[in-house]
């Protein structure tokens, strides 16, 4: 969850360091460090709150270094504090380290410690691995990175550590093990960080270290060793990042550019795979193991928040195109409640950052056990891609604001592609049917600019009832994934109570909850529950409820019922949900921002989930 960031060369290190964490900063905004290694003195500086109050604190200091390691906090182990921010110093103030992660037996670790006299001035596990490994070398007498390799050893859990020395003015340790970490390769230098967005301002080739990988980074060296102390071959992967990309070229926010980003973006993940006119779709991780797709016993979907409801609705796509039975799991379950798993058994794993703890143990889990692992990411050397046997990129650019949007729609986009061409090549989606879709898929870009053109109005709509101290989202079929996605989002960003539900499932107990100060949101776009949901929306109606409509472009029969409708364009009830999705972001979007909230940063929740 932590943003980390390190830098050793011949650059002053401070203001590399600073703008990393700010571009790290949606990976945990608790609090935020840096360390320095200064005439063999290290120099440690750390504040509560967001990385703006360390610049803040450090303003006129003098920060002359080259060599460095930050860190932004998302807190799991202590508070938010100044004292339990990173980085953490040794007891004898010669070890500085940073940690994204959790040692889950830091404690037994911790008691070993105070019985040999050691103090400690922090809630974290962090300070406990960082004395640890100093009495292990203090004990053995043996180098840092022995000591490290060591501790290792006796550590459980998931970490990603930077490690500098008062003593060695040139060189960071790095371990990882469940937590990303890339390092950046430049003439004479080298830049550390948990994803490539602080390093692409500097080089373009960049080394993605494996788990249980030690690092040992000089500004004209990079050793890679594994936790036996073997050498392994460092593999150097080309960016393919433009800068522009993780700035907010002229949007008040991130999570409003990622918004209007997505005619780009779902164009971008259709482009080379989707040849409507040709009737062809191109998908090479699918066609080289199409196979195991035909002959599947059923598909096992593992995700989690937003992905999870991408794959819901794959679920849907997927068990009418393709007849392939579906489930979808919470990898935060699926990793712990035994599940059978057999032979030619396909798990797909959808994961905006490709890094999701709980994902990537389920995928282990099932890996083991003889499943076929094909992964749906977004990042480009990711853990969870490295670790699949096959996999298909989104292609959705990085991804600032925590609330994810246009991850989701690429998600839907590429898991809609793969529905489709599994079911044409079974031979259980009809030719004609095929090539309508592909050319529906077509126009889903068009089609999103659309929509988009009416944020004006969404954000009369977000300000109508931005104090609301409940929703109701409702949806059926395709659309009922879609509701849960609304709900999830006005959580996280305008913090107002939400809820999802299939749209019958409300006589069954939510219905209690309806009175004239509910808004319940419909998603009631054209397609065979139509009617159904109608006879829903009136039930909301009778009991006074307000009524918010996404419908579809045409439509007159919600207009007249509805409290407010928003519309977007016609579409095949399967490619809808990829449209109707988008007022949703909006209106939670412009309700964070009517209630004066940071929409890039909601409280207490980070980007990537890399912890349990």
């Amino acid at each position: 969850m932590c943003g980390i960031v390190g830098y050793t060369g011949k650059r002053e290190a401070y203001p590399i360091l600073l703008k990393g964490l700010k571009r790290l900063e949606y990976r945990g905004y608790d609090s935020s460090g840096i360390a320095l290694q200064q005439d063999q003195h290290l120099q440690v500086y750390k504040k509560k709150g967001r990385v703006a109050e360390l610049e803040e604190l450090l303003l006129g200091k003098g920060l002359h270094a080259h060599i460095g390691i930050g860190h932004t906090r998302w807190a799991t182990h202590g508070e938010p504090s100044d004292r339990n921010a990173h980085p953490h110093v040794s007891q004898s103030g010669k070890l500085a380290m940073i940690h994204n992660g959790i040692i889950e037996n830091y404690a037994p670790i911790k008691q070993e410690l105070v019985s040999k006299g050691y103090q400690f001035h922090s809630d974290t596990d962090t300070e406990v691995l960082l004395n640890f490994i100093e009495e292990i070398q203090t004990q053995n007498a043996c180098s840092l990175e022995e000591a490290l390799r060591i501790a290792l050893k006796r550590v459980v859990g998931a970490y990603c550590i930077l490690l500098i020395a008062s003593d060695d003015p040139e060189t960071i340790i790095a371990a990882r093990k469940g937590s990303p970490l890339v390092i950046g390769i430049g003439k004479g230098e080298h830049f550390l960080a948990s994803d490539a967005s602080p390093i692409i301002e500097y080089t373009r080739e960049v080394v993605y270290v494996n788990d249980y990988e030690i690092a040992i980074v000089k500004p004209d060296e990079l050793i890679l060793k594994n936790l036996g102390n073997e050498k392994q071959t460092p593999y150097i992967t080309r960016l393919d990042m433009e800068l522009s990309a993780i700035e907010k070229g002229g949007y008040e926010h991130f999570m409003l550019k990622e918004i209007m980003e997505q005619p780009e973006t779902v164009f971008d993940g259709l482009r080379g795979r989707l040849l409507a006119a040709e009737g062809k779709i191109i998908m090479s991780g699918i066609e080289q193991h199409l196979p195991a797709f035909l002959s599947a016993p059923r598909i096992i979907i593992v995700a989690c928040g937003t992905s999870w409801h991408a794959g819901l609705l794959a679920e849907y796509l997927i068990e009418t195109f393709a007849r392939i039975p579906v489930e979808v799991e919470y990898a935060s379950e699926f990793r712990y409640r035994n599940p059978v798993i057999h032979p030619g058994d396909v798990i797909i794993a959808i994961s905006q950052s490709g890094e999701t703890a709980d994902t990537l143990v389920a995928l282990e889990s099932a890996k083991a056990q003889g499943a076929f692992i094909f992964g749906v990411v977004n990042a480009v050397g990711s853990s969870i891609a490295r670790l699949s046997d096959a996999g298909a990129y989104t292609h959705a650019g990085p991804e600032i604001g925590v609330a994810s949007t246009k991850a989701f729609t690429g998600q839907v986009a590429v898991l809609t592609l793969m529905a489709l061409k599994i079911g044409y090549a079974k031979g259980t989606l009809a030719e004609a049917d095929y090539l309508n879709l592909l050319l529906e898929l077509e126009q889903v870009p068009e089609k999103i600019r659309e929509i988009l053109s009416q944020s004006a109005h969404i954000q009369q709509v977000a300000n109508k009832y931005k104090d609301a101290t409940d929703f109701l989202f409702l949806g059926r079929g395709y659309n009922f994934p879609i509701a849960l996605e609304g709900a999830l989002k006005l959580k996280e960003i305008s913090y107002i109570h939400a809820e999802g539900y299939p749209a019958a499932e409300m006589k069954h107990g939510p219905i209690a909850l309806v009175d004239e100060n509910l808004p319940v949101l419909f998603v009631a776009t054209r397609d065979l529950y139509y009617d159904k949901v109608v006879s829903n929306v009136q039930e909301i109606k009778a009991r006074k409820g307000k009524v918010i409509a996404i419908i579809t472009k045409g439509d007159t029969i919600l207009p007249e019922m509805a409290n407010d409708v928003i519309t977007i364009p016609e579409a095949h009830e399967a490619i809808a949900p990829i449209l109707s999705v988008i007022p949703l972001q909006l209106l939670s979007y412009y309700t964070g921002l009517a209630k004066g909230y940071d929409v890039d940063k909601p409280r207490n929740l980070a980007k990537s989930v890399t912890v349990e």
